[in-house]
């Protein structure tokens, strides 16, 4: 009996083993850990990698590798021929995520897309301010509040956005990360116990994984959902490995550590290209690299210093050092050269350090304030080396810069300010593929105090940006976008830096990873071989 016992024990522990073998496991090396979990309160792309691309779904999805809308929750939509009301026909049978922490007794309804959105804009819904420092940047910083009118609930499985004007660009918006869709019940049952800040750390959604762990700036652990709307994924156990360090990244990708990194240095992919192990996939990207100045605080407030600290900048030298050959082009636009509306016949900016250092002198300007983060994005892969370069370029026209390097999160809370002083690194990778999601997000004055880092409000700017999402027609906002340009290269509220190329290295065993253009990185297509 004790020898069928200890037979059966093994037999048991193999099986057990087996399964556990079995399990497909990817590790994603990623660059820095989420400010939390609510997508709708989140700025950076680390963030939503984190939350809205693993956890949560949106009622139309971009397609992976595109910039063209898909079915998300809402199997179909239809768009009043005023272009101010879109009902939603929400998938039925669609099924939040049980944890550890919420057990849902109903399945997804117009009740959570009303809240969803509602708490966004209502200052009276309990989870408009459930954190201490809650804002909703991207709701804002696109004039949201002003273009949506109210969020109606038609039936149990029908939701209607009514607008108070036509917006051109509104479908795209609605496929955006901050437009994800959250549980009601779970918010009601977090208000009922008094723990509404759950919500921010302890995430529940209907989408592909579902979180099961946090170790601050170390690991976030997700497991597939089973009853994922559109089917389990392939993947059983996603894992985000916060490795902020470029080097590191790298080194853990060749050490098997990882199986795939975002964000390579750009002097290590020749080497990783050549690797026989690795698979590095590679796309020109829908992102802006720049410096923004104040537009309101001495001395980046006059627009002739602001145009003769970029004419002291030598672009191309900046730009080759930064990324290496090939790896990115120095920007004359806002927008990439990929996006319609692109407007080539900007001039290429000018570098005539002679002439800036006369023009400074005059000016008085002799010291600034020149600000850097820690982390790598794809838009700049060293904002310390960019700010030394640029630093040199102003000592040689009598500028002396002091740079200021702080952590990402707080980099861009500290950026936003409306005091803070001097030229501020950053830059975006586009959310939809529209011109709007660049320029009103970026310099519209909604976004002053989100993400308009030069706090540059410009009325007759005001009005193009306006007048793009009114328009319908794209070859009349084209039109308008280029005006845009030409006021942005006008009145120099930014040094624009680089359109980069986007790399992606991993093992060969990960199977399916498609690159997408909106600067995503989405796991629920990928595979792992055997």
């Amino acid at each position: 009996m004790k020898l069928m016992k200890t037979l059966l024990m093994a037999t048991a522990m193999v099986a057990v083993a087996a399964g556990a073998a079995q399990a497909k496991q990817l590790i994603y090396c990623s660059e820095a850990s989420p400010k939390h979990f609510d997508p709708a309160m989140a700025t950076g792309g680390n963030d939503f990698d984190a939350s809205a691309r693993t956890i949560y779904n949106r009622l139309v999805e971009f397609k992976h590798g595109a910039t063209e809308l898909e079915p998300g929750l809402a199997d179909s939509w239809e768009i009043s021929a005023d272009g101010l009301e879109y009902t939603f026909k929400l998938h039925p049978g669609t099924k939040f995520q049980t944890t550890d922490y919420f057990t849902p007794t109903r399945d997804l309804n117009a009740d959570d897309v009303v809240f969803s959105f509602e708490r966004q804009f209502k200052e009276d819904n309990p989870f408009h301010a459930y954190l201490a420092d809650s804002q909703y940047e991207y709701y804002e910083a696109m004039a949201m509040p002003s273009y949506i009118k109210e969020v109606v609930k038609v039936d149990d499985l029908t939701v209607k956005i009514v607008l108070n004007t036509p917006n051109s660009p509104m479908l795209a918006n609605l496929g955006m990360d901050f437009a994800s869709i959250v549980s009601k019940e779970y918010a009601d049952k977090l208000i009922a116990s008094g723990t509404e800040t759950d919500f921010a750390s302890k995430p529940v959604g209907t989408g592909p994984f579902q979180y099961v762990d946090y170790q601050l700036d170390s690991v976030i652990r997700y497991a597939a959902f089973p009853d994922y709307f559109k089917g389990k994924v392939a993947l059983d156990d996603l894992i985000f490995a916060i490795t902020p360090d470029t080097t590191a990244r790298t080194q853990r990708l060749l050490a098997g550590e990882c199986d795939i990194m975002s964000y390579p240095s750009p002097t290590d992919i020749a080497s990783l290209k050549e690797n026989t192990d690795l698979v590095v996939l590679d796309q020109a990207g829908l992102n802006v690299g720049y410096m923004s100045y104040n537009t309101t605080v001495a001395p980046t407030d006059d627009v002739e210093v602001r145009k003769a600290l970029s004419m002291a900048i030598n672009k191309p030298a900046l730009v080759e050092a930064l990324f290496g050959a090939g790896n990115a082009e120095p920007a004359k636009n806002l927008i990439p050269p990929t996006m319609w509306s692109y407007n080539d016949a900007t001039p290429e900016q000018e570098y005539n350090p002679e002439k800036a250092k006369e023009i400074l002198a005059a000016k008085g300007v002799t010291e600034i304030e020149l600000w850097a983060s820690d982390r790598a994005r794809s838009y700049n892969p060293a904002f310390a080396r960019s700010a030394e370069i640029i630093q040199q370029d102003w000592a040689a026209v009598g500028v002396k810069a002091t740079i200021n390097t702080v952590e990402w999160t707080q980099y861009r809370i500290d950026g936003a300010k409306s005091d803070r002083p001097g030229a501020f690194q950053i830059g975006w990778g586009g959310d939809n593929g529209d011109p709007d999601n660049f320029f009103a997000v970026l310099f519209g004055a909604a976004a002053i105090g989100t993400q308009n880092y030069s706090i540059w409000n410009n009325a007759e700017f005001e009005k193009l940006i306006k007048d793009g999402v009114l328009e319908t027609d794209q070859a009349k906002r084209a039109a308008i976008y280029v005006k845009a340009q030409e006021l942005m290269t006008a009145e120099e509220p930014a040094f624009l830096m680089a359109h980069s190329t986007i790399y992606m290295p991993m093992s060969k065993k990960v199977l399916g990873y498609t690159m997408d253009p909106l600067a995503m990185h989405r796991f629920d297509n990928v595979d792992v071989a055997e």
